[in-house]
Parts: structure tokens; sequence; C-alpha cells
């Protein structure tokens, strides 16, 4: 064992029960650190942009509470709904996922104090969660992301506390918590088997022979049923969501080497310094271990699939946990200036990322400060074309596109309206007329995209339909006559920069064709 894990280790390690004082939470540091974090996001986040493609789709998805949809678990429905309830903004909106990354900046605290950490410790882990850009990013958007590493950091919280007291009863907290991280996300499955493995590779393996953890995987079970059922019964349409994408070659596959860069880089270069050191005092330390090889386990699995970078994100908190709880012991025995320095050296290293992580700035200023500083962003997706990097991209356009509609539809004889639909190539479009629309007495949307399919057909045969995002061949195909009206937006995706087409006399009946095919990727 490394002098650090004796540190840190219970003196009586080897006992079942055996079990050290843990230092004070220091509540100064996370009342600041908290209130840092929200801040940051409060002024930030609704400033200068809009709405995220995904959220609009969110939005319709809070529109139709139900236990499952094609592509995502039930829980982001409620996050919108509770969005909804409090007018539905993108003030409401963005809120949400700002408390979420506070919550995570207590539970990497709390982490730290149960790793043994003291005020230095809590105070570095804390700000590792603050200025990370891929928390910045995951928690300025109204996504699952911002909630999965919060779930599945409070499990790792109930693992560290089982290990340190040989306390196996609270196996039962981390199947609720799980339970409710598979709401969230499915990849809690993969975090859940790293767990699974990571216990079979060391002595904490006899954790199998009692009771609890059986017991806590009986209430994830009971917990994800609901959604598990849902998806049963429609003959697993995630799954083939899923299939589709890895079919369609629609992600950058990235290499090993590619993806510890990438890695590297969302994480921010300096906070090596932090994680590091805490990946290696784990797998160095027989009492934590199991952490340590939780995210070894993940990590692999997450690049032999081939997941996105971002997949990873979620597990670093508690590296930055553990790093922070070495680098407090490690400094303890040198001057006192020591400690100020590294975290001054963390700060100032990664402040000047934060304009490219946060939307402080308008597009043409961001775009000015990544060129001024060297900074290309990394595609995730193959058809990914844009001035700016997707997640800013993709909050670009929608209003906009709307209004076009609407001077299309209000263009029309009113006789003509009440038999025009509009047609979207995919959730976001759909979800924008759904959000936006009303004001100008739009209809509703209807799309083939992902859940919305389950949400048709039409309630009648329209006659003439309003095309969004089709191709210039369907359109011939599908309209006796037909109008294009350019379109174009100059910092959204380039895909929403096709002409809309007014369809004269539609040559099917949507109500007929609607069950023939859908459009999942």
């Amino acid at each position: 064992m490394s002098q650090a894990a004796q540190w840190i280790a219970p003196k009586h390690s080897g006992e079942e029960n055996a079990c050290t004082p843990i230092p004070r939470i220091a509540t100064g540091i996370v009342v600041g650190l908290v209130a840092a974090k929200l801040l940051l996001h409060i002024f930030t986040s609704v400033r200068h942009y809009g709405y995220f493609r995904d959220e609009l789709y969110y939005l319709d998805l809070a529109r139709h509470l139900d236990w499952g949809y094609v592509d995502c678990a039930p829980l982001i429905a409620v996050y919108a709904k509770l969005a909804l309830a409090m007018g539905g903004s993108l003030a409401a909106l963005r809120i949400i996922p700002a408390i979420a990354g506070a919550g995570l900046v207590v539970i990497t605290i709390l982490l730290a104090r149960e790793l043994g950490g003291d005020r230095y410790a809590q105070l570095l882990a804390g700000l590792c969660i603050l200025l990370a850009p891929a928390f910045l990013v995951m928690d300025s958007l109204l996504t699952m992301n911002a909630f999965e590493p919060l779930f599945w950091m409070s499990c790792l919280l109930v693992v560290a506390r089982i290990l340190r007291t040989g306390d196996s009863r609270l196996w039962l907290w981390f199947g609720v918590l799980a339970g409710f991280g598979l709401e969230n996300k499915h990849s809690t499955l993969f975090f859940g088997f790293s767990v699974l493995v990571a216990l079979l590779l060391t002595k904490h393996r006899r954790e199998f022979s009692k009771p609890w953890i059986w017991i806590a995987a009986a209430i994830t079970l009971a917990i994800f049923l609901p959604n598990l059922i849902w998806d049963i019964r429609r003959h697993f349409p995630t799954l083939e969501d899923l299939e589709n994408v890895r079919r369609e070659g629609k992600n950058v596959v990235l290499g090993p080497l590619a993806f510890a860069k990438e890695q590297l880089i969302d994480m921010h270069p300096a906070l090596i310094l932090v994680w590091l050191p805490g990946l290696v005092w784990f797998l160095g330390s027989r009492m934590w271990r199991v952490l340590g090889l939780t995210f070894v386990v993940f990590f692999a699995v997450m690049e032999l699939s081939h997941g996105k970078n971002y997949y990873v994100f979620p597990m670093y908190p508690i590296l930055f946990a553990a790093g922070a709880v070495c680098i407090e012991h490690w400094l303890s025995k040198r001057a006192s200036w020591t400690r100020i320095a590294y975290a001054v050296v963390i700060v100032l290293a990664t402040l000047p990322t934060l304009p490219l992580f946060t939307w402080m700035l308008p597009p043409e200023r961001l775009l000015a400060y990544q060129n001024a500083i060297g900074f290309k962003p990394a595609k995730s997706e193959v058809h990914h074309e844009s001035l700016l990097m997707q997640p800013i991209a993709d909050q670009f356009g929608w209003p906009e596109m709307v209004r076009a509609v609407a001077d299309i539809y209000n263009s029309l004889p009113p006789s003509e309206r009440e038999n025009t639909g509009i047609l979207a190539g995919n959730y976001g479009e759909a979800g924008a007329i759904n959000e936006f629309g009303p004001q100008y007495g739009l209809p509703r949307a209807w799309s083939r995209h992902q859940n919305h399919w389950y949400w048709g057909p039409p309630p009648h045969a329209y006659r003439n339909f309003i095309f969004l995002q089709f191709s210039l061949a369907d359109v011939q195909d599908n309209c006796a006559s037909f109008q294009a009206f350019p379109h174009f937006n100059r910092f959204g995706m380039e895909e929403e920069n096709t002409p809309i087409y007014l369809c004269l006399g539609a040559k099917f009946d949507i109500q007929k064709v609607w069950w023939h095919y859908h459009h999942w990727n």
C-alpha cells in the first residue's frame, strides 16, 4: 500500500466494521462555491443565446408525459415539465441544470470529505467541478447530462461510505439512487456494470454473499420497471434507435489516443494535476481500489464501444475528490503557501477558457476569442457543420425559422390555412414550431422523427403542407405544385439552412402513410 493510501485507510482496515472519523464539512466553502456556480450560469446561459434543439424536444416531451420515449428515459420530461410550470421561459429552463450543477459541487465535496479530505481538499475538489469545461457546458443546458453525474456520484458516495464503515445495509440507498439514475439516462446500466466488475476484482466481492446488495438490485429494477415495460410493449424502440445510429455512422468514432486526448481537453489539461493523482492513489489503495477500478472499467467500456467522449464525463468528480485529498496530504508536509499556489495555478489556468464553455460572449466575439487563442472545437457527429461548436450552434435560428413559417402560413387564404399542416423533418423544428408558433397563430407541427411519431398521425388529411428539411426530390414526388422559400441562419447548424417548401395539393394521405415508416436516429 502506498504512503498516501496508508494515511487515509482505517487503522483496522482488516476488520469488517472498521471506521475512522472524517473531517467536518467546510460549510463556508460549500456555500461560496455553490453561489459561484449558480451565479455563473444564471448570468451567462440566457444572455446571448436561445433554446437548444434538444430543449425544444424535451418541452414537447413534457407536454406528453409518459413512462418512456424512443431516445431517452422519462425523467427529462419531468424536468421540462417543471420548467413549464415556472413559465417555460429560457431562464426557467436553464436554472434547473444550474441547480443540478450546484448539487454536483456539493456531492463532490462530500466525496472528498468521505475520503478523509479536510477544508483544503474540499475546496480544491469543488473548484475542479466549478471550472472544468465539461461541466460548464453540461450545466448550461437542460439535458439529462446535467443530472447524470449527480446520480452516479451519489451512488459512489454510498459505496465510499460502505467501504469506510463496512455497513452493507447502505446498498439499499445505492439501489434507490441507481433506479432513479436509470430513469434519468439508460447509460446508468454501464455505470452499474462498472461498479459490479470493480467489486468482483477486489476483496469486496464478499458483498455478494450478503443480502443487501441483492435487495438493492431489486429496488433498482422496481424503480426502472415502468420504463422497461414501456419499451417492451413497443418492441424496444430505444434499441432500434441506438442500432440506427450505429449503422448510419452518425457519430465520430475516435481511436484510443484521440479518445484520451479529448478527455484531457474537455476536462482541461490543467486539471490532470488533480484527477490523475486521484486515479493513481485509488488504484494503489486496498481500501478504495473499487472506486478507481470503477472508473477504469467504465472508461474502457466506453472506448471499446466507441462511445462519445462526453459519456465518461460523469465519472471524473470521484477522481477530483480523490486527487484533492491526495494533494492535501502531500502539501500538508510543505510550506503553507504551496497549497495556495497549487489552487491559484488551477484557477489561473482554467479562467481563460470560461468564455469558450459558457454562453457569456455573443457569437462574433466568441469566434474571435477562439481564433485568438487557437481553439478549434472537435466534432462529435460526422455531419456537424457550423461556425460554432454544436451545443452553441443548435441554439440559433429557431425563432427566425418559425417566423418564416408563419409568414408562409399566414399568407394563405383562411380557407386554405385550415387545410394546411406543418410537417417537420426533425424534433428540433417540430419543437420550435410548438414553442414559438402559437404567438403567430400556427397549428402544431407534426413529425415522424423520434417520439413525435407516436403522437401522430394528424387528426385529418391535409391538402397542403409546409415542409421543413425535406429534399427537393421528395417535394416534387409528393406535391402537385410547390413554392420554395430560402432559409439561412449564419450561426445555426448547416443542416437547417435548407428551403422551406409550401406543398400545394399533396399526393398522399398523411393519415394512411403515417404508420408506414418512422425516422429514429
